[in-house]
């Protein structure tokens, strides 16, 4: 008998473009966010620098996993964001990030 193997079969063996493709060993796809096409790629977190995540303001520290981010049309370099991939995932839901004073109301 021989051992199990636990891969994952595509169900689409063309390999159409809305499939994740393994790139460098992350995975790069296309998602909409606020009416726009963004490119996410998620990355192992070894670039050994600390990020802001836009979601929640913390720091994201080295070693970390995580998503990278950028716009599809027109983006360079400096329109990357990374962010925690519970953030990511849950940037509909929240509200925009808007700083407060220690003594300000939160309403």
């Amino acid at each position: 008998m021989s051992p199990r193997r636990n891969r994952i079969k595509s169900a689409d063996p063309s390999g159409s473009a809305e499939q994740a493709s393994p790139l460098g060993g992350s995975l790069r796809r296309t998602e909409s966010h606020q009416g726009d096409d963004w490119v996410v790629q998620t990355v192992a977190g070894t670039a050994g620098r600390h990020y802001r995540c836009p979601g929640c303001d913390q720091e994201i520290p080295p070693g970390m996993g995580h998503v990278v981010a950028w716009p599809m049309h027109g983006a360079g370099v400096d329109d990357r964001r990374h962010w925690h991939r519970a953030c990511w995932g849950a940037r509909e839901r929240r509200a925009s990030n808007v700083l407060r004073g220690r003594g300000a109301p939160r309403y």
